[in-house]
Order: structure tokens, then C-alpha cells, then sequence
């Protein structure tokens, strides 16, 4: 066994890893190609950046491509993104024609790679329309879509359904977020990974550091949301709720911690309003931090006492996972991923409003046992379902699905791996 799926083995349990070898046996030599916007920020890249290496460590040939765009581009792509959420937008023509020009550029640099691969995975609307591109493909084209496209504004998907309907199948993080489509869909929600710079085990000293660094102070209670500046992330609201609560818990701190992504013209108005909405509070610390402060992030998690994540809308919410692996209670919003992974009285709290949210901070701050329990819970719900070795097992056996077709059986023996029609 290779190091790194030893690695896993110690976190995950050596029968995981020992099932992922088998799975891969028989597709071991394939060309698998992953395409998105960016290579740092957000959750996508995050996945990337341990799901290939792991793939090309049980013998899948694996590439990971990123497409390049202007800003008028990136402009279209947010609007995307929040029509798929449903917000009423109207995208002017200027932006639909950069970016399908854009995906046609890409698509001379990266057509000979694209076209040679047996399956390519395209996450999100941005490199949707390459398909329409690459028309000597040979191999399977699935469209990853990491959105809750569940109540998409209408104009928008029927835009975007042109593109993505061609392919061969498409993968959604939750059931309820689908969209009717006429090839195969797919369920696989995201995971994290245990071994990042983002979800090791840190020592204490490290995350002592945390306080001194940004003016906290480690005796008083500490609140913590981390998470791209977005108005779907609530960061205003997170705000509201922390107003009321120091109404009755005084000493409470509250980090708002997060930065942009290269694909989210967005980001800095939203952290413009929630730089003035703090002012004059010197217990709110908002904090923009660069794309690869993964350790920062790790350590302002394992020094909370209580996570928030308070979205209107999620895609799955990785930051909520992230806390419940440290142990950590979450008061999440009652949206998208977050309910697959937020269990009322169990591993956190799923609220609707500032003051709901306020609630639960006041609950868990006056019952620390409750709150320790619920954090070992959290973790261990963790453990079982939404580390990186489940999320690779299912694209694996996505990949062996679609490849075998209709053959009523496929052999994983380590020794010998075939495909049968018969059973």
C-alpha cells in the first residue's frame, strides 16, 4: 500500500481503503479529466485538489484542468449561480456571448485532452458548454453540479439545460437538488479531507495563537462562521443574531472569517457591508484571509466553542463538516446540505432566522456538557459519512456503472477483476 492510501487507512479504517482498491482494479489505466474555474477558493477546488491525486494513486490517469475567463465572464458565471438559487436576474446578452466565447477558447487549448479521456467530470455552469466544443469525444461527459438547483429562476436554467442536457449523465450533491434531465443522474455529496492543512489535528500551541493573533480573547466565548463573503452565506445576519446574544451572553465574540474566490466578482462588496454593519463593535473580528490560510481557518475552528453557518441558500456547506470533524456544534440554516448534516439536539441546530439563531447560541453557551456531546457526535457523523475515501468510493463506482453498461455484474476480486453479462 502506497503512503498516501496508508494515510487515509489510519484515519478511515483499512477495510475503506482496501474497498476503494478493489473498485479501481478494473479501471485502472482510464483517462479521467476534471474541469473547473479555479484552482484555489471554494469547496470544488478544495475536492480537486485530494480527489485526483488519490485517483491517480489506485491507477486512474487523472487530470485536473481549469478554464480561464475575463471578468465579464466570471460576471455571468455569479449570475448563473445565483439564478440556479433562484434569485430574479436578468443576464444581458454581452455577458452570454463572452461566455460562450470564453468556453470556446478554452476549448482549443484543452480539446486534445478533453476528447482523449474515457470520462470527463465538468463541475458547475461555468465549463459547461466545452461539450458543445468537443465533437470527436470518445469517452462519457458528466456534468457536476455543486448547486442547489432545486428552484432555479426559469430563464437561467433554460439557458444553461441546453448545454448540459448532451451529456451523458450528471451528478447533484442531494436528491432535492436535481433537475429533470433525460440521461442518467447521479447523488454523491461532497466530502472533506481529513489529512488537509484544513482538518488535521493541530497542535495546542497553534491554536492558542489564534487569539493572541487577532486580538481575541481565549477566556470569553467564541462564535465562528467561516465562509466566502456571499449574501447567501448570511453574513449580516450572522451579525443580527450576535447583536442579540450579547444582549444576554456579553462576554461573546463573534469571527466572521472568509475571502473570495477568483470566480466571485462579488465578494468585495459584500464584505464592504460587512465591515459597516460591524463598526463600533469592537467584539465582531471580520477577517479576510487568503486563499491558502487553511491552517489559520483549522485552528479558528478548533478554537470556537460554537460554528455557525447560517445560509439561505448551500450548496452542501463544507465548512459545516469541517466544524462537526473538530468536534464543534453547528447552528447551521435550514437549507441545502446543511439538513443532510445538521441533526436538531444531535449534531447542531438548523434555524430560519437571526433570532432562531440567537436562540440556539444562548442554549449552547449555557449547557456545556450538552454542547461537548453534541460536538463528539457531530464528529463521529462525520466519520461515517463525508470524508474524502466515501466521496471517491461513489465516483468510482459512477465510473465502473457507466463504463459497464449493462453487465449484470462486475468482479472486484483483487486477483481477478472482470465484467460478466452473466450473474
Amino acid at each position: 500500500m502506497s503512503n498516501l492510501l496508508e494515510a487515509y487507512a489510519q484515519v478511515a479504517g483499512l477495510d475503506v481503503i482496501t474497498h476503494l482498491r478493489q473498485l479501481a482494479k478494473p479501471l485502472a489505466g482510464m483517462k479521467v479529466a476534471h474541469v473547473n474555474s479555479t484552482r484555489v477558493g471554494g469547496g470544488v477546488a478544495e475536492i480537486l485538489e485530494k480527489l485526483v491525486p488519490l485517483m491517480q494513486e489506485l491507477g486512474i490517469e487523472t487530470t485536473w484542468e481549469v478554464i480561464e475567463g475575463s471578468d465579464l465572464f466570471y460576471q455571468c458565471t455569479k449570475n448563473f449561480h445565483n439564478g440556479l438559487q433562484g434569485k430574479h436576474i436578468s443576464i444581458p446578452d454581452p455577458q452570454l456571448k463572452e461566455y460562450e466565447e470564453i468556453n470556446r477558447q478554452n476549448s482549443e487549448i484543452l480539446r486534445h485532452k478533453l476528447e482523449d479521456a474515457d470520462f470527463v467530470f465538468i463541475h458547475d455552469p461555468q465549463p459547461a458548454p466545452l461539450l458543445s466544443y468537443c465533437g470527436e469525444r470518445r469517452g462519457k461527459w458528466i456534468w457536476r453540479c455543486h448547486i442547489d438547483a432545486s428552484h432555479p429562476y426559469r430563464s437561467t436554467w433554460k439557458y444553461l439545460r441546453q448545454f448540459v442536457s448532451a451529456y451523458d449523465a450528471s451528478i447533484f450533491s442531494l436528491a432535492e437538488f436535481a433537475q429533470t434531465l433525460s440521461h442518467p443522474q447521479y447523488i454523491i455529496p461532497p466530502s472533506i479531507d481529513p489529512l488537509s492543512e484544513k482538518n488535521i489535528e493541530l497542535p495546542d500551541h497553534e491554536v492558542a495563537s489564534i487569539f493572541t493573533n487577532f486580538h481575541i480573547d481565549p477566556d470569553r466565548p467564541l462564535l465562528l462562521q467561516v465562509s466566502r463573503f456571499d449574501r447567501f452565506k448570511d453574513p449580516l445576519g450572522v451579525i443580527q443574531a450576535f447583536k442579540i446574544v450579547k444582549k444576554y451572553v456579553p462576554g461573546a465574540q463573534l469571527v466572521l472569517a472568509g475571502g473570495g474566490a477568483t470566480d466571485d466578482p462579488e465578494g468585495a462588496q459584500v464584505l464592504d457591508e460587512v465591515q459597516e454593519s460591524a463598526v463600533g463593535e469592537p467584539d465582531i473580528h471580520v477577517l479576510l484571509l487568503p486563499p491558502d490560510a487553511h491552517r489559520t481557518i483549522n485552528a479558528l475552528q478548533r478554537a470556537s466553542d460554537i460554528v455557525l453557518q447560517k445560509s439561505i441558500k448551500e450548496g452542501f456547506g463544507l465548512t459545516v463538516t469541517e466544524a462537526m470533524w473538530k468536534g464543534k456544534p453547528v447552528i447551521g440554516g435550514d437549507t441545502g446540505g446543511i439538513r443532510l448534516q445538521v441533526i436538531n439536539f444531535n449534531t447542531g441546530f438548523r434555524v430560519n432566522t437571526p433570532e432562531g439563531a440567537a436562540l440556539r447560541i444562548r442554549y449552547l453557551l449555557h449547557h456545556t456538557q450538552k454542547r461537548k456531546e453534541i460536538g463528539l457526535k457531530a464528529k463521529e457523523f462525520v466519520r461515517d459519512n463525508f470524508l474524502i475515501t466515501r466521496h471517491l468510493r461513489e465516483y468510482l463506482t459512477l465510473i465502473a456503472s457507466l463504463h459497464f453498461g449493462c453487465a449484470d455484474r462486475i468482479e472486484l476480486n483483487l486477483d481477478k477483476c472482470s465484467s460478466s453479462g452473466q450473474v
